[in-house]
């Protein structure tokens, strides 16, 4: 499912104008990526957890030449799936993501 297909499906299931969705959608995400970059924690209940992983520098190589290169520090954003995510993707019957 790509991002028109989500807002889409949020306009037939909530009864909103696909544009309505649009914003939703899109606030949604800037909200979760609002609260990474402030270096929060964003914890949807009964969906998963967002939060902000710090990679450290370290040395690799450039595949095309071989040459060695230094790889700097950078943040990424990780998510953890919760239980109920998980059951629900596996075929459990009495989960509702």
């Amino acid at each position: 499912m790509n991002k028109n297909e989500l807002i889409a499906d949020v306009a037939a299931k909530t009864g909103m104008s696909r544009q309505q969705a649009a914003e939703a959608v899109d606030s949604v995400l800037r909200s979760i990526a609002s609260g990474l970059a402030n270096g929060e924690e964003v914890k949807l209940p009964g969906f998963g957890n967002f939060s902000v992983r710090e990679r450290a520098a370290r040395s690799g190589r450039n595949p095309a030449t071989g040459e060695q290169i230094q790889i700097p520090a950078q943040k990424s954003p990780k998510f953890s799936p919760s239980k109920t995510l998980k059951m629900a993707i596996n075929g459990d019957p009495t989960t509702d993501p």
